[in-house]
C-alpha cells in the first residue's frame, strides 16, 4: 500500500509512543481451563490475575450444566425482543431476583452492557449523573452515552459529593453511580453515606456489585447487603463473569425498572440474546454460592491475612478490604518490571497502568481466589519479600491525575 493511501499509518507512531512509556499491551494465549494454575503462552504459572474469586470458572458442575443445556442448541439468533430470550435465561432472571431479594431481574450479554445500558436509560439530557472518579469504564461510558450532565466527584469523597448535589436543584432526574467494590483498589464504597445522600437529594442510586457478588454479604449478594442498605439501592448491577465463573451481566430491582430497561437500554435492545447454556452455568454457580458460603468466608479471611503480611514487608496496599490487593508502586516501568520478575518466578500478577489507573498510580493487582492453596499464597508472599529486598516496592507516587472521565478502564494492564 502506498504511503498516500495508508489511512492508518498514524497508528505505528502511536503504538511506539505507548511502548516508550511502558503503556503498550499485548495479547497472550491461555491454554486449558481457568484455575489457580494456568498455561500462559505455553508456560505454567500460578495465576493471581483472574476474577474467578470462588474458583467456579473451571468447576465441573458448571461445565456439566453447560453440556446438558447444549442439547437445546447454542445461538439465540437475534435480540431477545425479536426472537425471544431462552427458557433458561428467563429462569435465571427469576433465580437472580430471588437470590438478590428484588422483584425482578434482567440478563444482559455482559456486565459492561448492563452498566452502560442502565445508566443511559435512566438519565439523559436535562438530568445529572454523579460518578466516583474511580468507577469502572462501563460506568464512565454509560455516563457519556447518557448525554446527561456528568459530575465526577473525588474517590469516595462524600463531603464533596454533597457539595455538588446541593449546588444543582434544577435537574429533571438525578442518579448517583458507584462501584460497590472498586476493581483496582479493592476498597469498598461508602454506600451507607451514598444512600443517605440519595435520600436527602431525591436521587436514584445505582451500585455495581460486579466484584462483590458472591463474595460479600451474609448471603453473598454484595457490598449493599454487607452494609445493610439494599433497600436504598434502586438499581443493582452485577456480572456473571467473576465470582460466578461464567459470562454475562444482570440488573436487579423493581418490576417497573426492569420493564423500563427492556424498552430503553440500547445494549439490551440491540444485542443478540446470550445463549441459554450460559444461563445454565450461572444457575449452577448461584446454587453453589448459596450452598457453600464457606468459600467466601475462607477467601476473605485468606485475603486479610495476605494483606497483613504484605504490609509488614513494606508494600503499600491502599485501602483494600477485599480479595483484591493492589501493590502501589507508582510508575508504569516499575509495575511492568515487577510483574515480569514475578513471571520468571512462576507467578502471574498483572501490572496495571494508565489509563486503567490515574497517572503516577501504577500498581500490581493481586486477585485472590478460593482455589489458591496456602502453599501458593506462601510462594507469592516469599517472592514479594525477595522483590522488596531488591527495592522493587517503588515509591507509590500520587502524581498528577488524568481527567477523571478517562480513568476507571477495565483491568487489562
Amino acid at each position: 500500500m502506498s504511503e498516500s493511501l495508508d489511512s492508518l499509518g498514524w497508528i505505528d507512531g502511536e503504538l511506539e509512543s505507548l511502548a516508550a512509556r511502558d503503556l503498550a499491551r499485548k495479547l497472550r494465549v491461555r491454554g486449558g481451563p481457568q484455575s489457580a494454575r494456568i498455561d500462559l503462552d505455553g508456560r505454567e504459572l500460578i495465576s493471581f490475575a483472574a476474577n474467578d474469586y470462588l474458583g467456579l470458572a473451571g468447576d465441573r458442575r458448571l461445565t456439566g450444566a453447560v453440556a446438558a443445556a447444549l442439547a437445546g442448541g447454542w445461538g439465540a439468533g437475534s435480540s431477545p425482543l425479536v426472537s425471544g430470550r431462552g427458557r433458561l435465561t428467563a429462569e435465571l432472571e427469576l433465580r437472580l431476583a430471588q437470590f438478590e431479594g428484588t422483584e425482578a431481574a434482567l440478563v444482559f450479554s455482559s456486565g459492561f452492557a448492563a452498566n452502560a445500558g442502565s445508566i443511559a436509560a435512566l438519565a439523559g439530557r436535562g438530568d445529572a449523573v454523579y460518578s466516583d472518579e474511580l468507577n469502572h469504564a462501563s460506568i464512565v461510558d454509560g455516563c457519556r452515552l447518557s448525554r446527561a450532565e456528568v459530575h465526577v466527584y473525588p474517590h469516595a469523597d462524600c463531603e464533596r459529593l454533597q457539595e455538588i448535589l446541593s449546588q444543582g436543584q434544577a435537574y429533571r432526574r438525578r442518579l448517583i453511580v458507584s462501584d460497590g467494590l472498586f476493581s483496582m483498589g479493592g476498597d469498598l464504597a461508602p454506600l451507607g453515606e451514598l444512600a443517605r445522600l440519595a435520600r436527602r437529594y431525591g436521587a436514584m442510586l445505582l451500585v455495581d456489585e460486579a466484584h462483590a457478588t458472591g463474595v460479600f454479604g451474609r448471603l453473598g449478594r454484595g457490598v449493599s447487603e454487607h452494609f445493610g442498605i439494599e433497600h436504598d439501592v434502586a438499581v443493582r448491577v452485577g456480572t456473571l463473569s467473576k465470582a460466578l465463573g461464567g459470562i454475562g451481566g444482570f440488573v436487579c430491582g423493581s418490576r417497573r425498572l426492569i420493564e423500563w430497561l427492556v424498552n430503553k437500554a440500547r445494549p439490551y435492545v440491540f444485542s443478540t440474546a446470550p445463549p441459554d447454556a450460559a444461563a445454565a452455568a450461572a444457575m449452577a454457580a448461584l446454587q453453589i454460592v448459596q450452598n457453600e458460603p464457606e468459600r467466601r468466608l475462607a477467601l476473605l479471611a485468606q485475603a486479610a491475612k495476605c494483606r497483613g503480611r504484605l504490609e509488614a514487608q513494606g508494600w503499600r496496599v491502599g485501602a483494600s478490604a477485599s480479595q483484591i490487593i493492589p501493590l502501589l508502586v507508582g510508575e508504569p516501568a516499575r509495575a511492568v518490571a515487577l510483574s515480569e520478575s514475578l513471571i520468571r518466578r512462576g507467578l502471574a500478577v498483572p501490572a496495571i497502568r494508565p489509563p486503567t489507573v490515574p497517572a503516577g498510580q501504577s500498581l500490581l493487582r493481586i486477585s485472590l481466589s478460593w482455589v489458591h492453596t496456602p502453599a501458593m499464597i506462601e510462594r507469592l508472599v516469599d517472592a514479594l519479600a525477595a522483590e522488596a529486598g531488591k527495592g522493587g516496592r517503588g515509591e507509590g507516587e500520587k502524581g498528577g491525575r488524568e481527567d477523571a472521565s478517562a480513568t476507571g478502564l477495565p483491568s487489562g494492564g
